[in-house]
């Protein structure tokens, strides 16, 4: 018995009394498919729920700062209240534009935490754009007055002209860099260098000195331009990577 189990052990097996089960695939381009949705998902959802909050913060943060003439310290200035209008002005003029659309942020088919978190992008865009008017808005004087009644009639007209997200972006772009080159360019000029006494200023530059009293422009350094354009390009750069809508890609 032990004998004919060795034998038929030793029997040599025929090439075709073999079968191999290969398993078969036949949904990998699906597999690819959804693996491929689900990092564009995901690069959808850093985009819109780190990096642009991350975005506007930096802008927030970077709209109120100043560097004093004297000793160039820092100085933080709260936005004025007409800065808040501005902002919420310029938000129903990007929902109007259709740049932003109220039903891809807020829907019914939304989680709780999803419209929450677009309501945090949204809040930190307002700040945003709040301290965007701050830095473009002279601090007080008539130039405050000046540059602030500029804005509204811009923003007001705006409101009634019929606007794509492109032409948008390319008016608020001419807009701020006018605003830009009047407060840090022009103004700027005007002011007596501070860190010396209005003695001096007076003698060295009577008109200059008398621009600065008359028009109560306060005496900042020029590095604050510098942080001021990096802030209205940061800003530009944020709304446009702005979706239309958060619930598919724009």
């Amino acid at each position: 018995m032990a004998k004919l189990k060795q034998r038929e052990l030793d029997t040599p097996v025929s090439p075709d009394e073999v079968t191999v089960e290969v398993p078969v695939v036949n949904d990998l381009p699906a597999v690819l498919e959804d693996t491929a949705a689900q990092q564009i998902a995901r690069g959808r959802a850093l985009r819109n729920y780190v990096y642009l909050p991350l975005i506007f913060l930096t802008v927030a943060l970077l709209g109120g700062l100043r560097l004093s003439g004297n000793d160039g310290s820092f100085i933080f200035v709260r936005p004025a209240l007409i800065c808040l209008i501005f902002a919420a002005i310029l938000l129903l003029l990007f929902f109007r534009a259709g740049m932003l659309r109220l039903d891809g942020w807020f829907t019914e088919e939304m989680i709780g935490t999803q419209t929450a978190a677009n309501g945090l992008v949204l809040v930190s865009l307002f700040a945003a754009a709040t301290q965007i008017f701050n830095s473009l808005i002279p601090e007080q004087g008539l130039p405050f007055w000046i540059v602030s009644f500029c804005f509204l009639w811009v923003l007001w007209n705006n409101l009634f002209a019929e606007f794509d997200p492109k032409r948008l972006l390319k008016s608020l772009g001419a807009m701020f860099g006018l605003a830009f080159v009047t407060k840090y360019m022009v103004l700027a000029n005007l002011t007596a260098p501070g860190g010396r006494s209005w003695l001096r200023s007076l003698i060295e530059n009577p008109a200059q000195e008398a621009a600065t009293w008359l028009l109560d422009l306060p005496r900042f350094s020029a590095g604050t331009g510098y942080i001021q354009f990096f802030a209205v390009i940061i800003f530009l750069l944020g709304l446009f990577l702005t979706p239309s809508a958060t619930n598919r890609d724009r």
